[in-house]
């Protein structure tokens, strides 16, 4: 049994002993405030069960909470009670501990890191500073509604820590400031309020302690939200690093197939946006007797020089070799190109390197390569995706070369659609819309049933002209197109776009 602490809201902050619990866990017992990614760390048969709170609106009682991972326990089963922040930071880890032990159910605590750290430092806010504040109390916003009074020693708390954080307190904010005012607290103390802190939703609020709470009701600051009080708010305005990215708050609908996505999402997190998975098409294999004659082929050393345009080709063709009980060493005696660095890493991967790789990632750019090397006679194995364009294959036929063009897998439409992505884009709330290929724009408005008009408000960024050109045909505006054609070259191209809307960012 492991109470186990999920961190503040940024999947990136869960410790590496958390995400060993969560995966190898039967019952995964989750909070409100727990980012939803990490419950897919949990093994797919494992069972989640939400049991969050919110003011005023209780999805499970606490005493049915600890029921349930007794009885859970009990069963044998391995249960994570997954916990916002760190179980014993104002997370009632405590109570359950307690409850374990009286059950005599033996319990772990893994260590989560506590919103009252993390949304500081997201916000450029030390907690303690040598010239500043030697020290720093962390204290609830909402105590238990059953105390008669407040237990807080408002005077020790106004004229001791330097600087002071309360969780869960934006519906007491204004109580709070008043009673640390009342009791020493110079109202002209710099405060700052941070909600949703660490994530893509972070907004932060400066002010004096005594206009801090107006400021936040101006602004609309919502719950959850930590309220800083100190010196060390003053150093937020050298020491922000978080929110004044060029992503930072986007919403990016991500269509790559969902095995793919993952390197996206996590470069676009790391840059403060929000990626939005919708998956356009799917990958599947297309096994054939070309394929299987192509693997042969292979083998007995009939070609001379191998064509890789995608990672999805590199995979393809390997499973089939392995299929076919061969490995890398069939390209003993081949010439290999590869269409990208993307694809030559995949095939650096395979023990394979690529001998041509084009400065350019398009399939004019890497026939135009090719042509430096003598191609009359030459046998060639162009392995890829069903219904590529004709560019490549009779342009090296041009050149006398035999080619084989192999389709090993078929990019198709997934069947069914993601509604809450499709409600996203219904009202406005997708800021950016990126495609890889244009596989993924066909995908993507086949999807969406042909309405353009969703995707007229996000920016749309593609990944080279030829994605580009099949967006435009198909209706959609294009804003960014990547020079780089690579997912780190889309990234960077976005956040250059954005430092040119806002070069003051």
């Amino acid at each position: 049994m492991s109470l186990v602490g999920a961190g503040p809201g940024d999947p990136g902050l869960l410790t590496v002993l958390g995400q060993e619990r969560l995966r190898s866990a039967d019952l995964v017992v989750y909070d409100r405030l727990v980012n939803l990614s990490l419950l897919g760390e949990a093994p797919s048969g494992a069972e989640r069960v939400y049991v969050g709170k919110a003011a005023g609106d209780y999805a499970v009682s606490q005493a049915d909470i600890e029921r349930l991972l007794i009885e859970g326990a009990r069963e044998g089963k391995a249960v994570v009670r997954l916990k916002g922040g760190d179980p014993f930071v104002f997370g009632r880890g405590g109570e359950e501990a307690e409850a374990l032990a009286a059950a005599g159910i033996p319990f772990e605590v893994v260590p989560g890191v506590t919103s009252a750290i993390a949304a500081a430092a997201y916000a450029g806010i030390p907690l303690t500073h040598r010239e500043m504040a030697s020290s720093f109390a962390v204290v609830t916003g909402h105590e238990d509604e059953s105390k008669t009074q407040s237990t807080i020693d408002w005077r020790a708390l106004a004229g001791g820590p330097d600087t002071v954080v309360f969780l869960m307190a934006r519906r007491s904010l204004a109580s709070v400031c008043e009673r640390l005012v009342e009791n020493g607290r110079p109202a002209e103390t710099p405060a700052a309020i941070v909600e949703r802190g660490t994530t893509p939703q972070q907004r932060v609020v400066e002010a004096p302690l005594a206009q801090i709470a107006a400021a936040a009701d101006t602004a609309g600051i919502g719950a959850p939200a930590a309220l800083i009080v100190g010196e060390v708010v003053s150093l937020r305005a050298k020491l922000r690093w978080f929110d004044d990215r060029p992503l930072f708050g986007k919403r990016v609908l991500v269509t790559r197939t969902r095995t793919q996505a993952s390197a996206m999402v996590r470069r676009l997190a790391r840059e403060g946006a929000e990626p939005i998975e919708f998956p356009a098409i799917e990958v599947n294999a297309s096994p054939s007797s070309a394929t299987a004659a192509a693997v042969a082929g292979l083998a007995k050393g009939a070609y001379d020089w191998a064509i890789l345009t995608s990672i999805n080709g590199v995979d393809e063709l390997f499973t089939a070799l392995t299929r076919a009980g061969y490995d890398s060493r069939v390209f003993g005696g081949v010439r290999v190109a590869a269409i990208g660095p993307v694809t030559a890493n995949a095939l650096v991967g395979r023990g394979i390197r690529a001998d041509v790789v084009p400065s350019e990632y398009v399939a004019e750019s890497l026939l135009a390569v090719m042509g430096e090397h003598p191609l009359e006679g030459a046998r060639i194995l162009l392995a890829r995706a069903e219904g590529g364009r004709s560019v490549l294959p009779e342009g090296l036929r041009a050149r006398g070369a035999t080619v084989d063009d192999v389709p090993l897998y078929v990019s198709r439409r997934p069947a069914a659609v993601d509604p809450a992505v499709v409600a996203l884009l219904e009202a406005g709330a997708v800021d950016i819309a990126t495609f890889s290929a244009s596989s993924t724009v066909r995908g993507c408005l086949e999807l969406l049933d042909g309405r353009v008009d969703l995707l007229a408000r996000p920016l749309v960024a593609c990944i080279g002209p030829v994605t580009a050109a099949t967006a435009e045909e198909l209706g959609l505006r294009v804003d960014v197109v990547s020079e780089e054609h690579t997912i780190p070259g889309l990234v960077s191209a976005l956040k250059a776009h954005f430092r040119e809307v806002t070069p003051d960012a």
